[in-house]
């Protein structure tokens, strides 16, 4: 039977004035994996494990470069067999692998038109050693996860890239990543302690095991390294060059100073496999060096006259104790004006020919903090100052900074050309010739019309550049070609630099290693190659070609889709919040499957294949939490997006029932609690059965299931007086109709009530409008496409809200985390005149942030509630609220945010729609919980709590319930 009111996928058609591309994926790609290769891999590795339908090779074929190819099948192995089976299975079959982690790759080194292995799924799990000083990790740990959790003892990891949010410990170790406070004697490559890899033989080499074992298991392989070992080491020229060529960053090409720094084969190996791309076999595990972190640190901008006076002055600030010092030319500082809140207003006058230096200080204490501020201003003392030095010690200030830093990229990308591509180039000068070797790069950049934006981790040599070409444009095309040669030039010829620092060798610079190493290394290189890969089957052409044009081919379009996406680079960032990575698409994967719609004819099979697999993987399954415009560089907010094609996709005739559901919400409201009770009298199983069988004959993503126990029905709100209150509170509806957990403990309050409580103790009383029934942020209409209700509870609640404050006399106070962030972002979006402008002077603020404000310093502490679970909703980070949280639930113990917190994929109904987004988001976080003891858990939004307590079994409660049990007053004997 068909589904009643299933949307409709092709409703989403292609944006207006879209059209072939060039570059469009086949017809033939409509069936996905040719069948028998799916059933090949699927039959050695498992169903799973095997991606093959058209969107899964599309969503798969880009990374963060400018490149693009369809891979012919995604293989996730689940352990070290998968990827022995798939490579002899290669090996025998004339094909070729190639390794992906999380594809934030700049040089084209994770794409391939063969097998796609992706190594971030199934390869997780990381272990603190020796008290922090070193990391045993697996390759799809996520690089920043692993700071934060060697933060706590004290340390971290050498490499610190730009991408440390997303980058995993595996892209980290295949392209030797450096990074702002990474110095060559502590990157990966200088830290590598022991690790376990795949060779192309099915052979597992565990360097722990010893130099014997790795002899016994591939004997041939120990040989051809212990005769390259010989070879490179009796050539002193060969000797001279290499410790040359690796004094400064340089990933480009293969480390054969492993062959000088060890002398074991087996650690030969070890030392290969960083910086190899993927191009030797794969690391399924790692043991790192860690380095001690600053307990104290401040960060200064230095303003100097011209770009050599700045980096001049960089070898002697790092002298003077400097951990990190960046240089950035004038007309990147005024880029930043007006986008970054950090960002001087004066800047917007600097000279074109002056710089400056983002230079960050530290110390183990406060005393050697000012040890290294004092040592920074007598390096100074006879700087041509454009202004003052200033140092800045909090958290916020020295957070805005490095935004500036970090942020120019996503602000470039934001504002170039439509239909251009973001190439960033990286490479390395020696440090001493840095000055001269910037001014000869910005020169090079205008005289061919790039952006003139150099910037960089200045102390080890090592600059960055932005180029904006359209590369669908074969002039252009051709003028990026003469570009490398020049800049060749430039950095081999003329400065002995390296033309990739950290960012890897990839297909981009492949053709360029001959040019920089010369003959008898790169021929070195070759014998390696296929020394330890000899049938060729691992990523060919990444970092080893023959093929000198291959850097010019396989670029991807830019069609241009719906305006909010258009800017997007596919950098990657957004995929470790997106609630939906682990069990459909990630918003870079909305976003490519979009343009691939954009690239096909209106009446292509494929394009309605895409159409309908977009339906579920793309729209259904997002939570339009607005967590990627958080993680995005430049705040792209797919979820927008996703909400235009629901609404697109609501008949008119949905419309003007949702209206109607909107103007007689508080009958709605009596309802929900009604049925409630209902549902306690018959029995959660009982609901949920009829609710399954609905779901059957209508649409799931229009009637909810019930995943989980019910919570109580909603008390009567509690009584106040609007006289002498101090604040208006507004309960949101979810916390009118929604009560306690049936699991909760039996003294603890409802939310309104345990709000008003805890205000009235402090001496800050609220006020409960009698009315406030039928009012609501909205969200539910919104995030739904339901526009008419919207606007409608809009106008209402604006209106209502401007009557209750008395004009906004009292500040109002929101219960709901998410209904506090609606109320902000999306009501006046949509409201006009006279009603937009009361809104704007009212102040609107979350319950939370109120009681940190006003409450909490206030409340004597009765009893300490042990460990506390805080976990952080979407919309509390998108305010900035994270801090008042954290203040009110330590008030009540010990809090603590689990490792892996991120958005629960909720999302209002979503987790009662689609309980396996849920599942999906709270992976990583249930793993956290999951590794120590806590006693309460707690959040602020209401369907958040529901949503955890269904998928962790835990009971979730808002944190203002467990303060008002924390500060209740004892009772006297």
């Amino acid at each position: 039977m068909k589904k009643l009111l299933t949307p409709d996928a092709h409703q989403i058609g292609q944006p207006s004035g879209s059209r072939p591309e060039s570059d469009a994926a086949p017809e033939s790609l409509r069936h996905g994996t040719e069948a028998q290769l799916l059933l090949d891999l699927q039959g050695l590795v498992g169903k799973q494990q095997v991606l093959g339908r058209a969107s899964d090779l599309i969503a798969f074929a880009s990374d963060g470069s400018p490149y693009r190819r369809i891979p012919a099948v995604v293989v996730q192995p689940r352990h070290e067999q998968d990827i022995i089976e798939v490579m002899r299975y290669a090996a025998d079959h004339q094909r070729t692998v190639t390794f992906r982690a999380a594809g934030t790759s700049l040089n084209g080194q994770a794409a391939t038109e063969d097998i796609l292995i992706d190594m971030r799924t199934h390869f997780q799990g990381m272990e603190v050693r020796d008290g922090g000083k070193r990391l045993w990790s697996r390759p799809g740990v996520i690089l920043g996860d692993a700071q934060a959790v060697l933060a706590r003892s004290g340390y971290m990891l050498g490499p610190d890239p730009g991408s440390t949010s997303v980058a995993t410990i595996g892209g980290v170790l295949a392209n030797n990543a450096g990074g702002m406070r990474c110095t060559v004697e502590r990157d990966t490559y200088h830290s590598l302690e022991e690790l376990r890899v795949v060779l192309p033989s099915g052979s597992v080499i565990d360097t722990r095991n010893g130099d014997e074992i790795f002899k016994f298991k591939e004997p041939q392989l120990h040989a051809e390294l212990l005769r390259l070992r010989e070879e490179i080491r009796a050539d002193n020229d060969l000797v001279e060059f290499l410790r040359s060529k690796f004094s400064i960053r340089n990933t480009n090409g293969i480390r054969l100073d492993a062959f000088l720094d060890e002398d074991e084969p087996v650690r030969i190996l070890a030392k290969l496999m960083v910086s190899s791309e993927g191009i030797f076999g794969a690391v399924t595990e790692s043991v790192i060096r860690t380095v001690a972190l600053p307990k104290k640190k401040a960060t200064t901008w230095v303003m100097l006259r011209n770009l050599r006076d700045a980096a001049n002055y960089v070898a002697p600030m790092m002298h003077a104790g400097a951990l990190a010092c960046e240089i950035m030319v004038a007309p990147a500082l005024k880029k930043a004006v007006g986008h970054f809140p950090a960002a001087a207003e004066w800047w917007a006058e600097l000279p074109d020919e002056s710089a400056a230096l983002l230079v960050e200080l530290g110390g183990k204490d406060d005393d050697d903090l000012e040890a290294s501020i004092k040592g920074a201003k007598e390096v100074l003392t006879d700087a041509d100052l454009i202004k003052p030095l200033e140092f800045e010690r909090s958290e916020a200030a020295m957070r805005g900074a490095w935004q500036i830093r970090n942020g120019l990229f996503g602000l470039l990308g934001a504002q170039r050309e439509q239909g251009t591509t973001m190439i960033t180039e990286d490479v390395c000068f020696p440090p001493d010739k840095i000055g001269d070797a910037t001014a000869d790069l910005v020169e090079l950049l205008s005289r061919y019309g790039y952006p003139e934006m150099v910037m960089g981790h200045a102390a080890f040599g090592n600059l960055h550049f932005f180029l904006v070409p359209k590369l669908s444009d074969a002039e252009e095309r051709a003028q990026y070609a003469r570009f490398l040669d020049e800049m060749a030039e430039i950095v081999i010829d003329k400065y002995h630099g390296s033309l990739k620092a950290e960012h890897g060798t990839g297909v981009n610079m492949a053709p360029f290693l001959l040019r920089e190493w010369g003959e008898q290394a790169w021929n070195l290189m070759w014998d390696v190659k296929h020394a330890i890969d000899p049938e060729g089957v691992l990523a060919p052409d990444v970092k080893l070609t023959h093929n000198q044009e291959i850097h010019l081919e396989n670029f991807k379009s830019f069609p241009q889709v719906e305006a909010e996406i258009n800017n997007c680079v596919e950098c990657g960032f957004c995929e470790p919040v997106c609630p939906s990575r682990h069990a459909t698409v990630t918003p870079r994967q909305r976003i490519v499957l979009r343009r691939e719609m954009a690239r096909q004819a209106p009446d292509s099979p494929l394009l309605s294949t895409l159409q309908e697999e977009f339906q579920y993987d793309a729209i259904d399954m997002c939570a339009a939490d607005g967590s990627c415009s958080i993680a995005c560089p430049i705040s792209i907010d797919t979820g927008k997006v996703m909400k235009q094609f629901r609404a697109a996709q609501a008949p008119q005739s949905n419309q003007k029932v949702f209206l109607e559901g909107a103007k007689k919400w508080a009958v709605v409201e009596n309802l929900v609690r009604g049925g409630l009770v209902s549902a306690k009298v018959l029995g959660s199983p009982t609901l949920q059965l009829a609710t399954n069988v609905g779901r059957s004959i209508v649409n799931p993503d229009v009637l909810p299931s019930i995943p989980g126990d019910l919570p109580l029905p909603a008390p009567r709100l509690p009584h106040t007086q609007r006289e002498g209150a101090t604040a208006v509170y507004f309960p949101a509806c979810i916390n009118r109709m929604f009560g306690n957990s049936p699991d909760a403990q039996h003294d603890h309050l409802s939310t309104p009530h345990a709000v008003v409580e805890v205000a009235r103790r402090s001496g800050a009383p609220v006020w409960i409008p009698e009315d406030v029934a039928g009012d609501c942020c909205g969200t539910p209409w919104s995030s739904k496409g339901y526009t008419e209700g919207f606007r409608y509870q809009a106008r209402k609640i604006s209106n209502d809200l401007w009557r209750w404050s008395d004009e906004g006399s009292l500040p109002i106070i929101v219960d709901a985390a998410s209904c506090t962030h609606g109320v902000l972002d999306n009501v006046p979006e949509v409201l006009e005149g006279e009603d937009l402008e009361r809104f704007q002077q009212l102040e609107i603020l979350d319950v939370v942030d109120w009681i940190a404000r006003e409450v909490v310093d206030h409340l004597p502490i009765v009893q300490e509630l042990g460990r506390i679970a805080v976990h952080p909703t979407c919309s509390v980070r998108h305010m900035e609220g994270e801090d008042a949280l954290l203040k009110v639930a330590n008030a009540c113990g010990d809090a603590v945010v689990p490792d892996g917190a991120g958005c629960c994929g909720s999302a209002g109904d979503r987790v009662m729609l689609h309980p396996e987004l849920t599942e999906s988001a709270t992976r990583e976080e249930r793993a956290g919980l999951a590794q120590e003891h806590f006693d309460a858990f707690v959040s602020s939004n209401r369907t958040c709590e529901m949503g955890l307590e269904m998928i962790t079994g835990e009971v979730y409660e808002h944190v203002a319930v467990l303060l008002e049990k924390a500060s209740r007053p004892a009772i006297s004997p």
